[in-house]
C-alpha cells in the first residue's frame, strides 16, 4: 500500500514540476510586463496546433517562460515565428 502512495505522489509532483517549467503562450497585455529575450522560428508543421507546439518547445529550450506567435505562413507545410519572454 505504501508503494502505491509513493508512486502516486511521485507522479503528481513530477506533473506539477513539468508544468512549472513549460513555456506558455502569453497575450500582448501579459507580454508588456515581461522581458523580451529573443525570437524563435519553426518549420515543417502540417497544422497550426503542431506549429504552435514546435514554437513552444523551442521557447522552452531557450529558457523562456512565455512566447507570443508573431507570424505564420504556408499551405501544406507551415512555418512561423514567435517572440520569447522571461
Amino acid at each position: 500500500m505504501k508503494t502505491i502512495k509513493y508512486a502516486v505522489a511521485a507522479i503528481a509532483l513530477s506533473t506539477l514540476s513539468f508544468g512549472a517549467f513549460a513555456a506558455q503562450s502569453v497575450s500582448a497585455t501579459q507580454a508588456e510586463s515581461m522581458n523580451k529575450i529573443g525570437v524563435v522560428s519553426a518549420t515543417g508543421a502540417t497544422t497550426l496546433d503542431g506549429l504552435e507546439a514546435r514554437l513552444a518547445a523551442k521557447a522552452q529550450a531557450a529558457g523562456a517562460s512565455g512566447y507570443s506567435v508573431t507570424s505564420t505562413t504556408g499551405n501544406n507545410k507551415l512555418s512561423g515565428t514567435a517572440v520569447i519572454y522571461k
